[in-house]
């Protein structure tokens, strides 16, 4: 991959100093791409995108072990306001929105740490409405009293407000109805090609993932157990049978599948 905006090096990641979370995970996402991490729940894919963000001494969690480079400066140590400043965005699991206050406040808020003054905070707000034009016809509407879909709109809009290079976006399809998700990901596809916004998606709808992505990650229990161009991942035969509903038996692990196994990748 060339011009890597992004480099994760074999990172650990332990919560309250005993349980392990992360085992070795490196990847890397190129400038103006969508890299899907997939795999079930519990696998580790919040926690990556949390490494990533700095967001894990919140939840009482740190990288002990390797690197993670954005640009190729190391960027373990800095705090989100400095994440912010760089271009990076997390969109958190669960749509977080501020419930009390209406939509376009809530879309404001995502526009607090930029410097460039009132009329080019308004242009990209227009341009938010433009790529989300149901937001626009809910502007004056509480959060709390809009659709799931909305909220998602109104995360991944609040995001843009700030406008990111590099966009972390966690379970954008979670308790979405299919027709939204479809809406959701067509949207992240046009700002990826019409703004050049970097994707790094955490995402357990493996199938809609690889549709949109360009490269993918499978975690399992923390660790990277394959990647691939998406092309490749959605024709595998492993991919297809434990993430993409197609196989029989009952296999609960993906280092189970015979081609899996003949690879060997699996490192103990």
């Amino acid at each position: 991959m060339s011009n890597i905006l992004l480099n994760v090096n074999g990172i650990e990641v332990i919560y309250n100093h005993v349980i392990l979370v992360l085992k070795g995970v490196s990847l890397q996402v190129p400038e103006r791409g969508i890299v899907a991490l997939l795999g079930g729940n519990g696998a580790g894919k919040t926690t990556t995108l949390r490494a990533v963000s700095n967001l894990l001494a919140g939840e009482r969690g740190e990288v002990t072990k390797g690197t993670i480079e954005l640009r190729g400066e190391r960027i373990e140590k800095l705090s989100t306001s400095d994440m912010v400043e760089r271009g990076v965005i997390q969109v958190m699991e669960g749509r977080h929105c501020f419930a009390h206050l209406s939509i376009e406040d809530n879309l404001m808020t995502g526009a607090y740490t930029r410097k460039d003054g009132k009329a080019a905070i308004a242009a990209t707000l227009e341009k938010v409405y433009n790529y989300f034009p149901r937001l626009k016809t809910r502007r004056g509407s509480q959060a709390a009293y809009t659709s799931g879909g909305e909220q998602q709109m109104c995360a991944i809009g609040r995001a843009l407000m700030a406008n990111p290079k590099m966009v972390l976006l966690d379970e954008p399809s979670m308790g979405l109805a299919p027709q939204i998700v479809e809406e959701v990901f067509e949207i992240v596809k046009d700002l990826n090609q019409r703004e050049g916004v970097t994707f790094l998606l955490a995402e357990q709808n493996t199938n809609m993932a690889l549709r949109y992505s360009d490269y993918g990650y499978i975690l399992e229990n923390g660790r990277i157990v394959m990647d691939g161009e998406a092309k490749a991942l959605r024709e595998n035969e492993d991919v297809k049978e434990f993430y993409l509903g197609m196989g029989g038996g009952d296999r609960k692990s993906f280092k189970d599948g015979k081609s899996y196994r003949r690879r060997k990748r699996w490192l103990a």
